[in-house]
């Protein structure tokens, strides 16, 4: 039997068409190293909260997709294993189902937590970066389910950008292609995610929540697609793009020489990075994420007006 649990502040907020802001839950299951990723979700959801809207941490539990995890499960997702020692998988659309019938817990990418937080009639989702268009994808075809994902889910989704150990360019081709429009919020370029510049442009530029959430409520009388709002990350918490460049370059020749592929690629170049910046990209990543959930929070406020 299907099933989706609804926390019951969540189930409330929707009930009464009140502000609420998806997170996921593969950034605190593998993105970031305990404890500092329970401490991190914590302070997302409580950027949602002091700015009007309710947080809702989507992940799998039990095979059950569960819309509004409680403080503990959040910490269980943390440590990274289930109360029965099982390891959290992580959990896109092709295992979702294979998760859930085996009654498994799983931490959410951004692919599934959009989906599942649509089904709910969720308007609105933070994470950190956005997968894309892997570099080398020519050889490898490795491009992210999120942007498809971005392509058929209608919600306004707040990231800063892509994640930095892709490849922009082509990542921008394909959201294009797709119909996902990028807007700026109060930024002209597409943010490089540790950067706040990446050299490239975006569809449009706003410089406030009620701008974004007016385009999103235009852009879904004709599409179907998410609305990606891109925030650059604080200005003190940025690294440069040479300094990132160095460490991406460094992190996959690393990867190479360890033969690693698939879904293991993207938390091993971050955790390389990690090292190779004595611990930076760590406190810039913390910082971009709790940075979204408050605009998301803004923007979910907006929607609701």
């Amino acid at each position: 039997m299907f099933e989706i649990r609804i926390a019951d502040n969540v189930k409330r907020a929707l009930e009464e068409r009140s502000p609420i802001v998806a997170l996921e839950s593969t950034v605190i299951a593998h993105g970031l190293p305990y404890p500092l990723n329970v401490e991190t979700a914590l302070a997302c959801e409580e950027a949602v909260r002091l700015n009007g809207a309710i947080p809702a941490t989507v992940g799998i539990v039990e095979g059950v997709p569960v819309i509004g995890l409680s403080e503990d499960k959040i910490r269980a997702f943390g440590e990274g294993k289930s109360p029965d020692g099982n390891a959290i998988q992580k959990v896109g659309l092709n295992n979702l189902a294979a998760v859930m019938i085996n009654r498994s817990w799983g931490g959410t990418t951004v692919a599934s937590t959009l989906k599942i937080a649509h089904v709910a009639g969720i308007r609105v989702f933070s994470t950190g970066g956005i997968g894309g268009v892997h570099r080398g994808a020519g050889d490898s075809f490795d491009v992210s389910a999120d942007l498809t994902a971005l392509a058929g889910t209608p919600l306004v989704c707040v990231c800063a950008g892509a994640k930095a150990v892709l490849d922009l360019p082509k990542t921008l081709e394909r959201l294009e292609t797709f119909g996902v429009p990028t807007i700026g919020y109060g930024t002209d370029e597409f943010p490089a995610f540790y950067s706040r510049s990446s050299g490239h442009g975006i569809d449009e530029r706003v410089d406030t929540p009620e701008e974004a959430a007016e385009i999103a409520e235009c852009h879904w009388k004709f599409s179907t697609t998410a609305v990606l709002v891109c925030v650059p990350v604080p200005a003190e918490y940025e690294i440069s793009s040479p300094t990132i460049e160095t460490a991406v370059d460094e992190a996959m020749s690393e990867a190479a020489r360890a033969g690693v592929s698939g879904k293991a690629v993207t938390p091993f170049l971050l955790s390389q990075m990690q090292r190779l910046t004595e611990g930076r990209t760590l406190q810039t990543n913390r910082t971009l994420l709790v940075n979204n959930a408050r605009v998301a929070a803004r923007i979910a406020s907006s929607l609701c007006l």
